[in-house]
């Protein structure tokens, strides 16, 4: 099974959409192994962005990010990362697809309401920013047997 991180960003919280986005997650048959409500620090939202330093955009989205607080969760499933990016959506809500999360729910590519890793090696590295290991919970769920073959 693979992992991946994925943030409900402040204005997801803001607009009371966490239930509707966990909701999308968990319908989908993925399962959350870690969740945490928080405020991230300029330090965690530094080191999570700092592919972006030096671009324009980048003090404001340290600002945003940090401005409220956000939904952090490690998603598990076969192909979960290629099957949340397919749920989420396209960055840009304007190109994001009826039925995604961006799509149904945000309106502008600067609150996009979520945010969920792009590939195998950023999930690892996002994930281990986010959480310890002994904050991943590995269990069951019940309906396995009726969604894996």
């Amino acid at each position: 099974m693979e992992r991946t991180f994925v943030m409900i960003k402040p204005d997801g919280v803001q607009r009371r959409l966490v239930g509707k986005v966990i909701e999308r997650i968990e319908q989908s048959g993925l399962k959350i192994v870690a969740m945490k409500f928080m405020r991230v620090s300029t330090e965690l939202a530094s080191k999570h962005y700092e592919m972006h330093k030096g671009k324009s955009f980048y003090d404001g989205l340290i600002k945003y990010i940090t401005s409220g607080p956000v939904v952090a969760m490690v998603i598990e499933g076969e192909n979960a990362i290629a099957k949340i990016r397919k749920l989420v959506g396209a960055t840009d809500p304007q190109d994001a697809a009826p039925g995604t999360i961006r799509g149904d729910f945000a309106q502008h590519i600067g609150r996009n309401i979520i945010h969920a890793s792009d590939g195998e090696e950023t999930a690892k590295r996002e994930i281990s920013l986010w959480f310890e290991n002994e904050e991943l919970v590995d269990y069951e769920m019940i309906d396995e047997q009726w969604i894996y073959e």
